[in-house]
């Protein structure tokens, strides 16, 4: 896979990612000031052990005859021990409620957003694509978090420090061979990293590309088994996993090349120090506690020093992880509210299709001029066959897409002038294909209202016919539905839905074929129901089965996206058109069905 990127992009990405998360902090700056005082502190505690040290080792050098153990010099050692790590634990402690804030706050907004996006953006993505980036971006946060100002930082402080103490205490070598060092092993840090972050981003892409297979896969697990695919799902899934091994070789071979070109330098470096300053003691010019004290400030210096490059390479990696999360964030939102828009006054909603076209795409055009009015309180039908752009109407009432030519009104406000939330809560829908959360009975009735009462979810049950089903289930209303409802029949979640709807209690609802999974028994006794609670509300209905339609104020018949015939039923059929034929076509199937 080619990556586009390039060092300059990946730079200039990775700062508007670091400036993202800015506010977030800036959310508890009490927290931060004392965090880095703390780091602070635990730093120059840390810097102050070895010179300590040195202290030690020249007071109990025999040559200056020392007659008593150091041990205010051994007790503060000690205690500067415990301080730089006592420090560290309190800054951590301090912290971790300004990144885990931070984490749930990026967290909330993707996925706010990800629900404000439109109908076409979810009907793109794959699920399982997006769940993974989401989850490495937020799991990027708080490393980015924690090891860029409690990793990078306090070690260029710890650097600047020991060659300040250097510089100050011997020769200029000794600075001068530690600032060589650290150029040339942050030089190749960068370059090295810099040339392995394509590398991870494929890796990334080609994860993310086999989780979305995976899952899409497992959802569909009945369409699987139905044609016994198995084996063709699991080729297919090993084929893109295949691409990811050869993409996670690359990667730690090429890390394997860092770790090593590092080493090296870190070696050659303190080599040369050693030697210097073993040839100092030598000559008399440095004492034993000299040469223990620029030792221990190289092992100080370079061991995190040397895991810095391990926490710039996850930095970058967790700036490639987040880049992808907040790419999510800049999705454009191809339905949104005008500014200051109001909420829709439904009252006795009289909805108006006012010469409407519209296409899902710009070559494939659905509507062509629809023009009806559904006075408040009547109910007007909808019928053609598949394709016909009937699902469709119910898509723009809701706005899921907006129109591209005339206009869609309710009570005269062009739905593009109000509020979405108060739109979709204005229109109840019981579609065709019915889709369940994974919950209980209970929480799906309930989605209708989340805050209704126990009666009110039973009473909507029961007028949805299927009260009587839920009670004789072990567990009630407490019964796991499944994923995507796959526990229920299809009739059983149909009238989840319709009890769903009944419980929300719109001023407008829509029927996009409602009864279609029930038998003729079952479709009777629902339809009777639905004619009473669709008494003084405005309904659309969607319908195939004519049947179902015979009581509509209106019928409207479409083909190919445009309105053909209107009119009652009896008038329809007298007109002997398309309806009458249509009409007549379903009258000899069910004719014809054979009796079980």
């Amino acid at each position: 896979m080619r990556s586009t990127s390039t060092p300059e992009h990946d730079t200039r990405g990775g700062w508007q990612t670091l400036r993202s998360l800015l506010p977030y902090l800036m959310e508890f700056k009490v927290r931060v000031v004392l965090a880095m005082s703390l780091l602070i502190m635990a730093k120059l505690a840390n810097v102050s052990v070895p010179l300590i040290l040195k202290k030690i080792i020249d007071a109990l050098n025999p040559s200056h005859a020392v007659l008593m153990v150091p041990v205010s010099l051994i007790a503060a050692y000690g205690l500067l021990r415990l301080m730089s790590t006592l420090f560290g634990e309190l800054r951590d402690a301090v912290f971790a409620k300004v990144t885990q804030r931070a984490i749930r706050r990026v967290a909330l907004q993707v996925f706010e957003h990800l629900h404000s996006l439109s109908l076409r953006f979810h009907l793109d993505r794959q699920t399982g694509g997006v769940s993974r980036d989401i989850d490495r971006g937020t799991r990027g946060i708080g490393f980015l978090l924690n090891f860029m100002l409690f990793n990078i930082l306090p070690t260029l402080l710890e650097i600047a420090l020991v060659a300040g103490i250097l510089l100050k205490k011997y020769s200029p070598w000794f600075a001068g061979i530690t600032f060589v060092t650290l150029i040339f092993y942050i030089g190749f840090t960068l370059f090295v990293t810099e040339w392995r972050m394509v590398m991870r981003r494929t890796m990334n892409d080609l994860d993310s590309r086999a989780n979305s297979r995976a899952i899409d896969s497992l959802i569909n697990y009945e369409t699987v088994k139905y044609f016994g695919n198995e084996r063709y799902e699991a080729n297919r899934y090993d084929h893109s996993m295949e691409h990811w091994e050869t993409a996670a070789v690359r990667n730690q071979i090429s890390m394997a090349f860092l770790n090593g070109g590092q080493s090296v330098i870190i070696a050659i470096g303190i080599t040369a120090l050693m030697w210097l300053a073993a040839d100092e003691v030598v000559k008399g010019t440095m004492t034993v506690g000299d040469l223990v004290l620029v030792n221990v400030f190289m092992l100080q210096l370079y061991m995190p020093l040397h895991f810095l490059g391990f926490v710039y390479r996850e930095i970058r990696h967790a700036l490639a992880d987040m880049e992808k999360m907040f790419c999510l964030l800049k999705e454009d939102r191809e339905v949104a509210d005008a500014p200051a828009a109001p909420a829709l006054q439904p009252d006795q909603a009289c909805v108006q299709f006012d010469h409407v076209s519209f296409g899902y795409n710009a070559d494939r055009q659905i509507l062509f001029d629809v023009d009806f009015t559904i006075p408040a309180g009547a109910t007007v039908a909808v019928v053609g066959s598949s394709g016909a752009g009937k699902s469709t109407l119910s898509r723009l009432l809701f706005r899921f897409y907006d129109v591209q030519g005339g206009c869609l009104r309710i009570n005269g406000q062009d739905i593009r002038g109000v509020t979405q939330s108060s739109l979709r809560a204005a229109i109840g829908i019981v579609p065709q294909d019915t889709v369940l959360f994974n919950d209980t009975i209970y929480y799906n009735i309930a989605y209708g209202r989340p805050h209704a009462s126990y009666g009110e979810v039973v009473a909507a049950a029961q007028a949805a016919h299927i009260h009587a089903f839920i009670e004789s289930l072990p567990q009630g209303y407490d019964t796991q539905v499944g994923e995507r409802g796959l526990k229920l029949s299809g009739g059983e979640k149909q009238r989840v839905a319709i009890a769903r709807a009944i419980l929300k209690n719109p001023a407008i609802l829509i029927f996009d074929e409602a009864t279609s999974a029930l038998d003729s028994k079952s479709e009777k006794a629902i339809q009777a129901e639905l004619r009473s609670i669709a008494k003084n509300r405005t309904t659309l209905i969607i319908a195939h089965r004519l049947s179902t339609v015979v009581d509509a104020d209106l019928i409207l018949v479409m083909d190919k996206g445009r309105i053909v015939e209107r009119g009652t039923h009896g008038e329809l059929l007298m007109r002997g058109g398309v309806y009458e034929q249509m009409w007549d076509l379903q009258k000899r199937v069910e004719q014809e069905l054979p009796v079980f």
